[in-house]
């Protein structure tokens, strides 16, 4: 009985463990429920909200907990925006992005001041402040389409600029109107605004980068860089409210800031979306429901007509921008659908402008007047009570046509993916990665190579190894080791959603295990670790072509780490005079072009002749965003020491003595390394050599040597088939 009376079951709940519950539950099954009725998962957690919410049921009240996460879920959406975009898309498409951003603010301010002003009667402050909300949007659908694949799409990247774009321009509307309104604004306000956003913009976008390399250099522990990014995303929205402007606009740009930092194959990248999606998004949603209040719209015809003329305005104005966007850059309908999708929800901004108005009370003096008199005057405030029941019911309309219309185009997109070229399945390819591991200090790094270089069919395809020699004596010690060290690259695979098969084997020494589980697994690529304290001796080459570059056909990447993958700036990739004659040549060149698109990072080419034509015909085919610079002889090698900076990685195209494009200076390589690049991370790559035995004979005009980048999506997310060279 105790119990029972200290346990309140009253309405609205107070226990926060069964509040919280309650929350998890509906994240739980409101999509699973919805999914059976093909409605979006998100439209689900909106009416789930307003159902709990104070005007439904009210089985929980809208209060800080549910703002504070609400808040931290709706930064999230533009941080992940941000984090996820293709940077060199970005760049290549910001031209579109300006001149869509323009489309979309244009078009709502002109048709929603001429509505306000006309047909709802509203004074012109007013009509621009009204205006201004259908200007803005929020990337509600946006977890919709990174959850298809399609989040690189051009169209994606354009919207999202976009939106930038025209949110902070209504925004900046919203802080002039404010400011006219409460009489603060003067010549020293809009300078202020505008110096503040530069520094604010600045310090995002440069220093935060600097800051977040050093960390990742510093700090390998999962849970601490987990922690910063949190702490680097509110740190950086704290400094767009500082300079005047929404926090979402610099949870945008610190997304950006540490793009390049967490690629999009990384645990770390995993860990973000895992989260956000999971919990932080969904309250979000559920407390934007929570604002729907259906009693208004039946007992106020006033917000009725009120809110139909803004649901009208906002989803035309928007489909006629999306509309504008898709004939001006020649997109198709489905590219459309994702414009308008993205662009057409209105929540965030829109609430911050409706809260700004519906607060600003314009006869302030009367009053007070009438006040002092005894006399109660009501309010006349800048956007009335009909326009901000309106808004919650615009929010709802808008996010649900939003969510409907950018799954549509996002499905149809990823279909015409995986329909056509996308057909092969990693067996197809044949595309298996194994990593022999020795030392667990690697393990980490190795994987996360591996994922780098990885195409990315399905999360499988990974292969650790830990061969023990059958002549040493303590079996036992050297199982125990190898089973910390599988289980350690097995959770770093996991991290980033990717299986990895344990492979433990006994041999009389490991060139042999290695070479077994090749033939056994058809292995197609080799990853070999280096120790930095240790380097690369002198007759390290040799014993390597000896035993598995001789025995295993494989692509071998032998690898040293001076720092973390995600921290390098440029990949400096040296290749070989006749190297496109290599039967290995797409193979690895796959490879690199994998490497620069999960990562962002610059790609520098040292080649020259036919080796670099094709490259640069590739590049033109399938943008990465690189240079070429020309290496006519090898014997120049030394000089790239001038070019190599700290946080570079060095990538060296070797190759066998009786191929193509063998170069003596290749057996000089280890002494170059272990003493003019010592800082630097380094990678030698030996491309597959079975195939090919005389290269003279192939016509490099006919042969396809390009065939599996050219079959390669503009995504660079899946490749198309068994490549072969004719």
């Amino acid at each position: 009985m105790i119990l029972y009376q200290k346990f309140n079951l009253s309405l609205p709940l107070e226990s926060p463990v069964l509040i919280f519950s309650l929350i998890l539950f509906i994240i739980l099954f409101a999509p699973l429920i919805l999914n059976k009725f093909k409605i979006p998962h998100l439209i689900g957690l909106i009416i789930a909200g307003a159902i709990i919410g104070p005007n439904g049921f009210n089985l929980m009240l809208r209060d800080s907990s549910i703002i504070l996460f609400g808040t931290v879920g709706l930064l999230y959406i533009m941080f992940l925006a941000g984090l996820e975009i293709d940077m060199s898309e970005f760049k290549k498409n910001s031209g579109k992005s300006l001149i869509f951003g323009l489309y979309t603010f244009f078009t709502p301010m002109t048709l929603g001041i001429l509505s306000s002003y006309y047909i709802l009667d509203f004074t012109l402050i007013s009509s621009v402040l009204l205006a201004s909300m259908y200007a803005s949007h929020t990337l509600i659908a946006y977890p919709i389409i990174s959850k298809l694949g399609v989040s690189k799409n051009r169209a994606v990247n354009v919207t999202i600029g976009g939106t930038v774009i025209t949110d902070t321009a209504a925004l900046l509307v919203l802080a002039a109107i404010a400011g006219l309104s409460t009489g603060v604004t003067d010549d020293l306000f809009w300078w202020r605004l505008g110096i503040s956003v530069i520094i604010a913009g600045l310090v995002i976008m440069f220093v935060f980068p600097i800051i977040g390399r050093w960390f990742f250099k510093n700090y390998a522990d999962n849970i601490s860089q987990y922690i910063f990014v949190l702490a680097m995303l509110f740190l950086g929205a704290f400094l767009a409210e500082l300079a005047g402007i929404e926090a979402i606009i610099g949870a945008f740009l610190v997304g950006l800031a540490l793009n390049k930092l967490i690629p999009s194959t990384s645990p770390l990248m995993n860990r973000v979306e895992f989260v956000g999606n999971a919990l932080f998004i969904p309250f979000f949603l559920i407390g934007v429901g929570m604002l729907v209040d259906y009693r208004v719209f039946i007992k106020d015809l006033d917000t009725i007509f009120v809110a139909t003329v803004m649901i009208t305005v906002a989803t035309a104005s928007k489909f006629i921008a999306a509309w504008l966007a898709q004939k001006t850059f020649g997109y198709n309908t489905d590219e459309r659908r994702l414009i308008f999708g993205l662009s057409n929800a209105q929540a965030a901004a829109t609430l911050a402008a409706v809260l700004v108005g519906y607060n600003i009370i314009l006869n302030k003096a009367e009053i007070a007047a009438g006040a002092a008199l005894g006399q109660q005057i009501e309010p006349v405030r800048l956007l009335s009570e009909s326009v901000l029941n309106g808004t919650i019911l615009m929010i709802l309309v808008t996010c649900t046509i939003a969510t409907f219309v950018a799954q549509k185009g996002a499905q149809n997109i990823a279909l015409a993916e995986t329909s056509g070229e996308s057909t092969a399945t990693e067996e197809d390819l044949g595309e298996k990665i194994l990593i022999p591991i020795d030392n667990p200090d690697l393990a980490e790094e190795m994987v996360f190579l591996s994922l780098l270089v990885k195409s990315k069919i399905n999360k499988s395809g990974l292969y650790a190894l830990h061969v023990i020699s059958s002549y040493d004596s303590n079996v036992k010690a050297d199982k125990n080791k190898a089973t910390k060290i599988l289980e350690k690259a097995s959770k770093a695979a996991s991290g980033a959603d990717v299986k990895l098969h344990e492979l433990l084997r006994h041999d009389i020494n490991i060139a042999n295990g290695i070479t077994g589980v090749v033939l056994e697994h058809k292995i197609t690529d080799i990853i070999l670790g280096l120790h930095k304290s240790k380097g690369m001796s002198d007759n390290f080459l040799g014993s390597l072509k000896e035993g598995i570059l001789t025995r295993c056909d494989t692509t071998t990447m032998i690898y040293q780490s001076s720092q973390p993958l995600s921290t390098i700036k440029r990949h400096l990739v040296v290749i070989p005079d006749r190297a496109e004659r290599e039967i290995g040549f797409p193979f690895w060149v796959m490879k690199i072009w994998n490497i620069s698109r999960n990562t962002g990072s610059k790609i520098v080419f040292y080649c020259h002749g036919q080796t670099k034509q094709i490259i640069e015909d590739l590049q033109t085919k399938h943008p990465i965003q690189c240079e070429f610079k020309d290496l006519y002889d090898w014997e120049d090698f030394l000089v790239l020491s001038r070019d190599v900076k700290q946080d570079d990685n060095l990538i060296v195209i070797m190759s066998r003595k009786d191929r193509p494009s063998y170069d003596a200076t290749m057996s000089k390589i280890p002494h170059y390394m272990n003493h003019y690049f010592t800082h630097n991370s380094y990678i030698l790559l030996y491309p597959r050599q079975s195939g090919i035995s005389d290269a003279s004979n192939v016509d490099l005009k006919n042969a396809s040597v390009l065939e599996p980048l050219e079959r390669l999506d503009d995504l660079g997310k899946t490749l198309a088939g068994i490549f072969r060279l004719k």
